[in-house]
């Protein structure tokens, strides 16, 4: 075993994660090697020091299910090669206006276990970041997307993708993207300011027939990606204006644009 993967079994230890037959080989790399004591102490000191500040908080149930499905769709080496480090000897240590417009053959056994090590590493990182509440919320956002993120995915990869991007009083920037064949269409803004305390941006899209809503919208350190709910017509101007937090009452905007982009 090399201090790689010995550094791998170290931090399961840490967590108390290990399963009979990791913890026997971690016991005897330790014994055989006693000079990589450093990394278990270091690896004790960092799982406690993790613990010990915060209370646990419990992370919500479809993060599980989100994990589990990733690791279900991880593709599994058949186990016919191996690290070109590792010899056949050792195998077995061995994964302003509304406008329109990735050697040699051994048993697939070592390349089984490297590949359920790098699920254990995962797990463990999750156990760790959840089990003392501290990136729960960026895993969360890892494993399960906001739709506008989604939604701006598909735009890029169809065919007929379309942008528009125009440029914001205060130096920033606002890009419309929309695709006819995937029926969506998305707001991303930079440098966009914070509408201010009550308030909220919301979305029209403007056409001959005046403007229609199409949703609201927060920002966040001057960024922003938002979906635009309903239909998108061909010609549209996307626009955005300040309104009243939960939006204009009336169905209609009460301000003038900070920001028109034309789409055709």
């Amino acid at each position: 075993m090399n201090e790689k993967d010995f550094a791998e079994l170290a931090a399961g230890a840490a967590l108390h994660s290990l399963d009979a037959e990791d913890e026997r080989r971690y016991r005897a790399a330790l014994a055989e090697h006693p000079e990589w004591e450093d990394t278990v102490d270091a690896d004790t000191a960092t799982a406690a020091s993790l613990a010990d500040p915060v209370e646990p908080v419990t992370p919500p149930s479809h993060i599980r299910t989100a994990l589990l499905a990733r690791i279900a769709d991880m593709p599994q080496d058949d186990g016919s090669r191996t690290d070109p480090d590792h010899s056949s000897a050792n195998a077995e240590s061995t994964l302003g206006s509304y406008g329109a417009g990735a050697e040699p053959a051994i048993s697939p056994k070592p390349k089984q276990r490297r590949w359920t090590r790098s699920v254990f590493a995962l797990a463990a990182c999750l156990a760790v970041l959840v089990g003392v509440g501290i990136g729960a919320v960026a895993l969360n956002q890892q494993l399960n997307p906001p739709a506008s993120v989604v939604a701006l995915q598909e735009i890029e990869a169809a065919a007929d993708a379309q942008q528009a991007t125009v440029e914001l009083d205060d130096g920033g920037s606002a890009t419309a993207h929309w695709s006819a064949s995937a029926g969506k269409a998305v707001l991303v803004a930079d440098g966009l300011p914070s509408p201010g305390d009550g308030q909220t941006y919301e979305l029209w899209f403007v056409r001959g027939d005046g403007p229609v809503a199409a949703g609201v919208f927060d920002v966040d350190g001057g960024e922003a990606t938002a979906l635009l709910t309903g239909d998108m017509q061909a010609g549209d101007a996307i626009a955005v204006t300040v309104e009243q937090a939960g939006g204009s009452p009336s169905g209609q905007p009460t301000t003038d644009p900070v920001i028109v982009i034309p789409t055709a």
